[in-house]
């Protein structure tokens, strides 16, 4: 009688950069000059992205061949913290705003945000964009944290936005337990497993 085989699955934690695609490659004519996530690492066949970060966004995204693990990061509401750099110096009556629920749209449909947790935070140690940001002789600017369980498109973005401080720089630091920690850009680290 023989023995069914676990199979074996692998995963990874990658910092995008801001620039790339969250996905390995495309035959969309619109995309063909786009950067993605295959130009700076040779992952094996069925690894497959959970959730996304949209060009504009660099950080943590979560890599794995296991359909199963990505359905219970995506569908449980996972926490996801994001390090925002916004236009202007945030006042606390736009961060309370932000962590009761703003308006936003989605798909062309009003959609009110889930309270959320929403810090003033100093500027991370985080490194150099390659596309730079402008400076503060433009403006000032400000950091904070914002940790959000769902994950509408461009929702941080909308959030700041629809409180009058548009979101100059956005980078995932965290997905549940699973930290940016001191990656850089393009760096991939394989991992046992997204839970502790």
């Amino acid at each position: 009688m023989g023995h069914i085989k676990a199979e074996v699955h692998i995963h990874f934690k990658l910092y995008k950069p801001y620039g790339y695609l969250s996905q390995f490659e495309s035959n969309a004519r619109h995309q063909k000059n786009s950067k993605f996530l295959g130009d700076f690492f040779e992952f094996a066949d069925g690894v497959m992205a959970i959730g996304r970060l949209d060009k504009d966004s660099e950080g943590l995204l979560l890599l794995t061949t296991d359909g199963q693990t990505s359905f219970e990061i995506s569908a449980n509401s996972v926490e996801k913290e994001y390090y925002t750099q916004v236009d202007g110096d945030i006042t606390d009556e736009a961060i309370q705003q932000m962590k009761k629920g703003v308006e936003i749209s989605i798909e062309g449909k009003k959609h009110l945000t889930k309270s959320c947790e929403v810090i003033k935070i100093d500027a991370p140690n985080l490194p150099e964009r390659a596309k730079r940001i402008r400076d503060n002789r433009h403006g000032t600017t400000s950091w904070i944290s914002i940790t959000i369980a769902e994950g509408k498109f461009r929702q941080v973005r909308k959030m700041t936005s629809a409180v009058g401080f548009p979101t100059l720089r956005l980078v995932r630091v965290r997905i549940g337990n699973n930290h940016l920690d001191s990656m850089q850009p393009s760096e991939v680290i394989q991992v046992d497993s997204f839970f502790d």
